[in-house]
């Protein structure tokens, strides 16, 4: 299946249906007066978070999206029905934003969330429904209200625990195939991973989700190679795991370049809980891995992980450094998160 993150999707609630003139005629009853019924309420456009689905691939083959409109109101009082609503089925982890790109609509982070995007136009008024004293036999009904209309982006940005980043071909697909059960495309040539990648990984009892992205090169954030859309799908993310080629000329400078890329992208990306980590390590000799890592530390500021995905060497290291991570962040957040209310 191709993996779709982005989709621009045109939506329009249903018109109400206008309401209905008409009197009652039937005989030997005098007197009959208005019946006429009102029209029926459009319906509504939502957007649902639901089970199943994990790419935006559906909205490639159709972009528009229109609800039901209201049927018209009928004699003897009979109310028109309701339009139908249209619903827009989404993945877990989709924003919804206005048309500009930039305004958020809503942020569609678990499994169930509905939101209306689209409310339907109400239903015109019957002549039955302007009756009055003075005005026994009106002989005008309301038209339906218009629907609501407009364009949205839907984008992906995928729900995981710890996120892979990288130079390309700094072993991150090698990695998460290693640990996981996902079968990333892996060979030895830049550019291998063209998409967002998730894997379940399984350690020491317990499972967090990791994320795979395209590798990112200098430029990326002026749109150099893949550029440095995919970083958005690392965004929700509570750690990350920065490999650093082994095997590159100079292992500092390699994460240097990456950081300022995630630096230029912001949006708090550079404030995440970062773990470096030198990857292939088993493809260097004693004296080259020493000179790397000691490049490596003085750039990161920190010892980094040595680590070989192939061979596993320092692989569980680096796997209970990022459980101890996301623990550390899933308690921030629960302190953080507002008290429930006392209830008796």
């Amino acid at each position: 299946m191709k993996f779709l993150d982005e989709a621009k999707v045109y939506i329009r609630s249903g018109d109400g249906g206008p309401g209905c003139v008409s009197f009652r005629r039937e005989k030997f009853i005098e007197f009959g007066g208005p019946n006429g019924g009102d029209g029926g309420r459009g319906g509504d456009v939502w957007v649902e978070c639901v089970q199943g689905l994990n790419t935006l691939i559906d909205y490639r083959y159709q972009q528009h999206f229109k609800a039901k409109k209201g049927e018209h109101g009928m004699g003897s009082n009979c109310h028109g029905a309701r339009g139908a609503d249209a619903v827009l089925k989404v993945p877990a982890g989709t924003q919804v934003l206005a048309e500009d790109g930039e305004t958020l609509i809503a942020d569609l982070t678990e499994v169930g969330q509905r939101v209306r995007l689209a409310k339907g136009g109400n239903g015109g008024f019957g002549n039955a429904y302007f009756t009055t004293s003075t005005n026994r036999a009106p002989k005008h009904a309301n038209p339906g209200q218009d629907g609501q209309e407009m364009w949205i982006w839907l984008r992906l940005k995928l729900i995981a625990d710890a996120g892979l980043v990288g130079l390309p071909n700094a072993g991150k697909s090698t990695f998460l195939a290693s640990v996981t059960a996902a079968k990333p495309k892996i060979a030895d040539y830049p550019f291998t991973t063209l998409h967002p990648g998730l894997g379940v990984v399984s350690s020491d009892g317990r499972e967090f989700v990791l994320a795979d992205i395209p590798g990112l090169i200098e430029g990326a954030h002026a749109g150099v190679g893949l550029g440095d859309r995919f970083l958005a799908h690392v965004e929700r993310c509570r750690v990350l795991l920065h490999l650093v080629d082994g095997t590159c000329e100079h292992a500092g400078k390699a994460y240097t370049l990456v950081r300022g890329e995630i630096e230029a992208y912001g949006n708090g990306l550079a404030d995440k809980p970062e773990i470096v980590a030198l990857s292939k390590a088993d493809a260097l000799d004693a004296e080259t891995l020493k000179s790397q890592v000691a490049k490596l530390k003085r750039a990161a500021g920190r010892a980094p992980l040595v680590l070989s995905a192939a061979s596993r060497k320092g692989v569980p290291e680096a796997l209970r450094a990022l459980q101890a991570a996301i623990a550390d962040g899933r308690e921030a957040e629960a302190e953080a998160a507002p008290a429930a209310p006392w209830q008796p």
